[in-house]
């Protein structure tokens, strides 16, 4: 009977050596690997109308990856198009309109879907103190009013188009630009009394410019998709800096620059 207790004894100390060891084994064991740190040059190339939001966003995510800069190259979205096609090395593309981006989609040059991220609308951009009194879209058929307008190949271009057709108005543009800040700048500077740009751009411009609201039913929505490129090098930091443009930071910023976010 003695010996079969200490046998017992012995089992149980051993059962009780084995479990002590699992629980050790179990606590120290490695947690998963971390996110890759982020490092490089990702290029980013957008619309002329996200330069300010954008140029924040960057700072921004860059602080939160101080071993990553981020390049941006703005301007108007068929030109950037164009460089996309002729190869120019780049990570991301942001456009201000779905035709363009479609336009790089079935060119084969995107990795992945696109995704909306942004919206915006139409403005007139008028001179500080509005010396022409130009209230409607309607005032800009006078004849002595000065209208510039983006080419009819950029988005605010084609923006502009549907706006005027909506509201039955015929326009002779002074120029046409190849971007809306170029169209912006005009205004500003006095050569030319009115354009219609985005409400974005309008904001930016601070005092230099006014802005006469367009109606909502002759007034167009302009859709704002980013997709990283096939020809990506910084694959990780370009989804990542998608996913922050998307995200609450990314909407916070878009946000106070006078876009509508996108939920």
């Amino acid at each position: 009977m003695t010996r079969r207790r200490w046998s017992l004894l012995a089992s149980a100390v051993a059962g009780l050596a084995i479990l002590a060891c699992g629980g050790a084994s179990s606590s120290s064991q490695p947690s998963p690997n971390p996110s890759p740190r982020l490092s490089g040059t990702l290029t980013v190339l957008a619309a002329a109308s996200l330069t300010g939001a954008f140029t924040k966003i960057g700072n921004q995510f860059h602080a939160a990856n101080a071993g990553l800069e981020v390049k941006f190259s703005f301007a108007g979205t068929p030109t950037l198009v164009t460089q996309i096609q002729q190869g120019a090395p780049a990570d991301v593309f942001a456009s201000a309109d779905q035709k363009n981006m479609q336009t790089v989609v079935t060119g084969g040059f995107n990795s992945g879907a696109p995704r909306i991220f942004a919206h915006n609308k139409l403005e007139i951009a008028i001179g500080a103190g509005n010396p022409k009194h130009i209230t409607s879209v309607s005032d800009l058929a006078n004849p002595s009013i000065r209208v510039d307008g983006c080419a009819p190949a950029v988005p605010c271009g084609s923006y502009a188009t549907a706006v005027l057709g909506k509201a039955g108005v015929k326009v002779t543009p002074v120029s046409q630009e190849q971007d809306v800040k170029s169209v912006l700048s005009k205004v500003s500077l006095g050569e030319a009394d009115a354009g219609i740009v985005y409400v974005t751009d309008v904001r930016s411009a601070g005092k230099s410019v006014a802005g006469v609201q367009i109606p909502d039913d002759v007034n167009v929505t302009a859709d704002y998709p980013i997709v990283e490129l096939k020809s990506a090098q910084k694959q990780a930091a370009a989804r990542a800096f998608i996913d922050y443009v998307l995200g609450s930071q990314g909407r916070k910023v878009l946000k106070s620059y006078g876009f509508i976010t996108v939920t």
